[in-house]
């Protein structure tokens, strides 16, 4: 080897072992022409499982034999058409999206998630993809079912999903609520309701018209907004609860820029429609 050209040669060595860090350590940008996302697929409608592909649904990858489908699942599918990628769903946890997505595990959470400053603080976000009204959800029979304000829900029994809006900001607003533990999931929080051991819950929207809709003479939705007796946040709280946002690896620039540029072509009427679908074929 000639010895003048050592030096060279080292430095070509530590930029290329510092590019391959940088890369190895830069969030997944669909190299592979597939966008992973994940969900419960158990949160209707924003996702369920099914057991065949009706009405596009698309199989979960790390359950054979069961498909995904609702509206999370329409929303990836409209991404991956207009940027040329296969779609894979991937069933995952509640509790385990947001380290799924940090760690890379997937590419994406499409999933119903609320775009929250918390959470922003260890994901970036795409999005909105939809904006949902917080309400409160109880049965037909319920001394409760005429409320017309938070305040008429006073001495009820409820609950909501844990480590969301509902549960941690909204619930505590209801004075003199008797708040049960957190359920580990939405199905776990309507059976709740359902079964009697809770008066009524706090959800969104899109929840409690999927609900209503399977229980049509069963669930009773109370809608508080733009009224006084609404629950109460600042301008900065309300956009993060009412903005449900995907979720990706910090960093993933390119991503949110391709996945922004579909869903900003979309309008609060396209996704109320595709939601409004979503419910009508739930499971």
């Amino acid at each position: 080897m000639n010895r003048r050209n050592l030096p060279a040669i080292l430095l070509i060595a530590a930029f290329v072992f510092a590019f391959s860090a940088s890369a190895a350590a830069a969030p997944a940008q669909v190299e592979d022409g597939v966008l992973t996302i994940a969900m419960e697929c158990a949160y209707a409608p924003y996702n369920w499982t099914q057991g065949d592909d009706a009405n596009g649904a698309v199989p979960i990858a790390n359950v054979p034999g069961s498909f995904a489908n609702g509206y999370d699942v329409m929303i990836g599918q409209r991404i991956c058409e207009a940027n040329g990628w296969e779609l894979e769903v991937i069933q995952s946890d509640w509790d385990s999206l947001v380290p799924g997505v940090q760690t890379g595990t997937f590419d994406a959470v499409i999933a119903g998630q609320s775009m929250t400053a918390e959470r922003s603080e260890v994901v970036d976000f795409a999005g909105p993809y939809f904006y949902a009204t917080i309400v409160c959800l109880t049965r037909a029979d319920s001394p409760f079912a005429n409320a017309t304000s938070i305040a008429e829900l006073s001495g009820g029994t409820c609950t909501a999903q844990l480590a969301t809006i509902w549960y941690d900001t909204c619930l505590p607003q209801i004075e003199g609520a008797n708040i049960l533990p957190g359920s580990e999931s939405a199905p776990a929080m309507l059976m709740a309701l359902e079964t009697g051991a809770v008066d009524f819950i706090c959800t969104d929207m899109p929840t409690a018209q999927g609900a209503q809709a399977a229980y049509p003479d069963e669930f009773v939705i109370l809608d508080f907004s733009g009224t006084d007796g609404d629950f109460q946040f600042t301008e900065e709280e309300r956009a993060e609860n009412v903005n449900i946002g995907v979720s990706l690896m910090k960093g993933s620039d390119e991503l949110r820029e391709a996945i922004d540029s579909v869903l900003s072509e979309m309008t609060v009427e396209d996704f109320n429609d595709l939601m409004a679908y979503a419910i009508s074929i739930q499971e």
